[in-house]
């Protein structure tokens, strides 16, 4: 029998083979949850082997097949559940067409969970990743004097303008959400991470390692962005903290340290001397400014942040290992 806080209890992750979502599993199955897993291919064994793999797997993860788009699809895995973790959203930059490729799944998808959701008589809380996309764009000025929190939101129509599309389905989903569980009286918390780093459980490249990865790789200029930072088993844990503290409310902001892509090539510098970086950025501009971002809400989590040196290097060693690069 396993003992822990979740033993003998239910939950659902959806997307579970994603990034974040597989550290949640191997988090929630250590704690002794019981685990339905949805993933859009179960029969898939990259999508899946590093799930079915991790302890405690065999007698308490169950896996689902559920695509974001089709209603009622995550009703089986939701039944019975004490808890629900929506993770499943895309994340990537190279958008052809934003609305079948962001939008619709994020926010239709979002919806659909949801949905699955209100029909559940065992339903406790619900905890939504977001991100601080769905946050940092409202049009304020961002500057190393100016602290971001969670009162901030971001503004879909300066987003479009700006063709932040990936940006724009956070936003629009997690608008979305907050309204359909004000409606059904949906006991709601949401998790918003900046740029996730640190150990891959999967075997494919997810988009926030790649920015790592393209670094480290041979890229001959760095980009003029300024991104947060954070490590995947802090995000993964504050879901749990979340979903397990009773308190717990509303928003989450989730960022260690908020850095240029200049200053990610200096520390990754200082662990890989050897190592062939870029040396200058990709247009001549001032370097975007940095900002601060509270962690007042996520310190009430008990989540101690990982510095971001370590994060980068988890990140670069678990890229090494899994045959991303060789050095």
């Amino acid at each position: 029998m396993s003992i822990g806080p979740g033993a003998g209890k239910v939950v659902c992750v959806t997307g579970a083979s994603g990034y974040i979502a597989s550290w949640l599993v191997k988090y929630l199955l250590q704690r002794g949850y019981t685990v339905k897993a949805s993933v859009r291919n179960p029969s898939d064994p990259k999508k899946t082997e590093h799930l079915t793999s991790l302890d405690g797997a065999k007698e308490r993860l169950e896996l689902f097949k559920a695509d974001l788009l089709e209603e009622c699809s995550f009703d089986s895995a939701i039944d019975g559940c004490e808890g629900v973790f929506h993770t499943a959203s895309p994340f990537y930059h190279d958008v052809k067409d934003p609305e079948a490729e962001l939008l619709d799944p994020a926010v239709k998808g979002t919806l659909n969970v949801l949905s699955s959701c209100a029909k559940s008589t065992s339903l406790r809380r619900v905890v939504l990743t977001s991100s601080v996309a769905a946050v940092l764009y409202n049009g304020k000025p961002r500057t190393p004097d100016v602290v971001v929190d969670e009162a901030w939101f971001s503004d879909p129509n300066i987003c479009k303008e700006l063709k932040l599309w990936y940006v724009v389905s956070k936003t629009l989903a997690e608008d979305a959400a907050w309204k359909f569980v004000k409606e059904k009286g949906i006991d709601m918390v949401t998790i918003n991470p900046a740029m996730v780093i640190g150990p891959l459980l999967q075997p494919t490249l997810n988009t926030s390692a790649a920015a790592v990865l393209n670094l480290i790789n041979g890229a001959q200029t760095f980009p003029n962005s300024t991104f947060g930072w954070i490590n995947v088993k802090d995000v993964a844990n504050a879901h749990i903290q979340a979903y397990e503290i009773p308190s717990a409310n509303g928003r989450y902001c989730l960022v260690e340290t908020v850095a240029h892509f200049s200053e990610i090539v200096r520390i990754l510098h200082e662990l890989y001397p050897d190592l062939q970086l870029p040396e200058r950025c990709a247009d001549d501009k001032p370097f975007v400014p940095t900002y601060q971002v509270s962690k007042e809400k996520a310190s009430s989590l008990g989540i101690e942040f990982i510095p971001l040196k370590i994060g980068l290097k988890e990140t670069v060693e678990s890229l090494k290992e899994k045959k991303f690069v060789s050095f």
